[in-house]
């Protein structure tokens, strides 16, 4: 059972009993001090400290969540998280033809060569068409080229000939390669159940479909679907023209997002593009963030503070601050109105603030108001 030792932070109500010895003066300096005439402070065995419900220190205790926050020696622009373009492919058609079956849904995860869209195409018979077109025209122009040299040996061909006749080959070797290789392109992409394959290019998530079974693909320029991987994610701060000078590459940066409150993203900047978005005004800085869960969602609100000077940390404020045998301490609330001593490493001051570096985490609760008041050591 966790032992109980009722503390009194005001040494002078003890003495209340000497008030006879001292007469009305006494009673008069006594009648003006609060009524704190109870003990206002449990300690338990690990060091702990209840503050009572009747307790008075209660009102006197301000209680605050450690969050970590950019210093003011920081840069904060509105920015955004964003699909690194080189991880974002769209899935176009080779060739003109129907859609048979799409076999993925938006949002779905897929891997590098799986199966995504089947279209049945006559370009692939006109491709074999051409292909033997052009070894047609490749044999011809190598007995044309053959019998111009025969000719001219025998005297009887100018030298023009034979260059006419070296031409049309070499233009019918280049058409007989081009064919080739459109063969074997759409050959690779073919089933055996003679469909065309478009497959996935990466490890990824299909981001949009735009197509269906049965629709007539016609524009090859128009992607099918959208595949991104976003393994790793780009935040991009969008800096005012006129703080340009202050941003650079190699800078430190803390990213946080609306959506994940008390969350914050350590990275670096990258890169900054040399063009001002025509409708913002503004410049781009890049910072790569890691992503493997995905939990960055492409297009999400973000703040990027871009450190200028000190580096960013979880800031608090002094007064949260007590010295302990030589160790900078802090109170945490271990739970309602619980509270344990902790030692805390620190860094530096900004204002009325200062960095902490260990002991604490953001998102615990810390007394910032009071703390001497329990500091009795």
């Amino acid at each position: 059972m966790m032992k109980l030792t009722l503390v009194s932070r005001f040494p002078y109500r003890a003495r209340l009993g000497l008030a006879p010895l001292f007469g009305a003066a006494f009673l008069t300096c006594v009648g003006a001090m609060p009524a704190y005439a109870t003990p206002d402070v449990m300690v338990g065995e690990h060091g702990t400290l209840t503050v009572p419900e009747n307790s008075p220190l209660r009102g006197r205790l301000e209680v605050s969540v450690a969050q970590w926050s950019a210093p003011r020696d920081t840069l904060s622009v509105p920015g955004s998280i964003v699909a690194e373009p080189s991880r974002t492919v769209q899935v176009l058609a080779p060739v003109t033809g129907r859609v048979v079956s799409v076999g993925v849904t938006s949002g779905q995860h897929v891997r590098a060569g799986q199966a995504l869209v089947k279209l049945q195409s006559g370009d692939m018979a006109q491709a074999l068409t051409d292909e033997t077109k052009a070894k047609a025209g490749l044999a011809q122009a190598r007995s044309a080229m053959l019998r111009a040299q025969e000719v001219k040996q025998a005297g009887g061909a100018a030298t023009k000939d034979v260059e006419a006749a070296r031409a049309a080959l070499q233009q019918a070797e280049a058409e007989e390669q081009r064919a080739q290789a459109r063969l074997a392109s759409l050959s690779d992409q073919t089933g055996p159940d003679g469909l065309l394959v478009l497959r996935a290019p990466m490890d990824g998530v299909v981001v949009s479909v735009s197509t269906a079974r049965g629709v007539n693909v016609t524009d090859l320029t128009a992607p099918l679907m959208v595949v991104e991987d976003i393994s790793e994610v780009w935040a991009v701060a969008n800096v005012a023209e006129t703080d340009g000078d202050d941003v650079h590459v190699g800078q430190a940066v803390a990213v946080t997002l609306p959506a994940r409150e008390g969350i914050f993203i350590p990275g670096q900047v990258s890169a900054i593009e040399p063009d001002l978005h025509p409708d913002t005004r503004r410049m781009r800085a890049i910072v790569p963030l890691a992503n493997p869960d995905e939990d960055l969602k492409p297009n999400m609100f973000a703040t990027v503070a871009i450190q200028l000077k000190q580096p960013a940390g979880l800031m608090v404020p002094q007064s949260a601050l007590l010295m302990n045998n030589d160790r900078v301490t802090v109170f945490v609330e271990v739970a309602p109105w619980v509270f344990k001593r902790r030692a805390v490493t620190i860094s530096y001051d900004e204002g009325e603030d200062t960095q902490v570096l260990t002991g604490l985490k953001a998102g615990e609760r810390i007394v910032t108001r009071g703390a001497v008041l329990l500091n009795d050591d």
